[in-house]
């Protein structure tokens, strides 16, 4: 264990452990408008702050993806959490998938909110100024929230998603982030992975869209499966809370709690 512990809350009681892993935007409070709808009978969640977020605003760290996951395990062995699920939003999506390449054994179920592909996102040139800038321009924050959310929200809501952005985020860090989630790419070590895996997308995010989880995702998880939900861009905990809690916790709840015969790999 490391001197080092992701700040994070519990909610419920049930066996079914669940690690939730907020994305670029948001610390753990991105899960807020879920919390009272949850099925914390069945399930416990445990909501973290990655490094640069949150409580973790102040954490000194590398802020990739390895680093991460690295925190989360370390988590989940303070917890007594031999075996978990995970939950990850966007970026939280690929440090999520990260886990699942280091320790596929332990994990019960992995569920992506428009995750970014374990292959990274590459960016266009102009997209990459508009989104390596956002650390310190927040109408870029404005923008790039506005475009994954199909253009359609209200400009209050997304000022309120600037703000609480900038509020829960070190600029340094969020900058620091991008290099990784963006750049990154592990995705050979999730080929052929036998964890049940769903991706849960928003039919109005053009970026991370149910056709890219169609090339990646379903490719590299063999026991895989892909929701759209037609009225969610890249936010659904905010767009369509009861929708999402629906389709995630009717996936985590179908499993049996069988671990995988499929051995542990540890090269990653």
């Amino acid at each position: 264990m490391t001197s080092f512990i992701l700040p994070h809350e519990l909610v419920g009681d049930g066996t079914h452990k669940v690690l939730a892993v907020h994305g670029w935007f948001a610390d753990r409070s991105a899960y807020a408008p879920l919390l009272h709808d949850l099925d914390t009978g069945a399930l416990q969640y445990a909501l973290v702050d990655l490094r640069g977020y949150g409580e973790a605003k102040a954490a000194a760290g590398s802020y990739t993806t390895a680093e991460a996951a690295a925190d989360l395990l370390d988590l989940a062995d303070r917890l007594g959490w031999e075996r978990f699920s995970l939950v990850g939003h966007s970026m939280g999506g690929s440090v999520a998938q990260r886990v699942t390449a280091l320790a596929p054994h332990r994990v019960r179920r992995l569920v992506g909110v428009s995750p970014v592909p374990a292959s990274g996102l590459p960016l266009e040139p102009e997209a990459w100024e508009l989104f390596s800038s956002a650390a310190h321009r927040p109408e870029n924050r404005r923008a790039i929230i506005d475009m994954t959310t199909g253009g359609v929200r209200p400009a209050a809501w997304l000022d309120r998603m600037v703000a609480r952005s900038l509020a829960c985020s070190d600029a340094k860090a969020f900058r620091a982030w991008l290099d990784s989630w963006a750049g990154g790419d592990f995705h050979e070590r999730l080929q052929d992975c036998r964890v049940p895996a769903l991706a849960v997308t928003g039919a109005l995010d053009p970026a991370l869209s149910a056709e890219l989880m169609r090339r990646t995702w379903l490719t590299w998880f063999t026991r895989g499966d892909l929701v759209d939900l037609p009225g969610a861009g890249h936010y659904a905990m905010d767009e369509a809370p009861l929708d999402l809690i629906r389709t995630v916790e009717d996936f985590l709840r179908a499993d049996d709690g069988t671990p995988e015969t499929a051995p542990a790999r540890h090269d990653a």
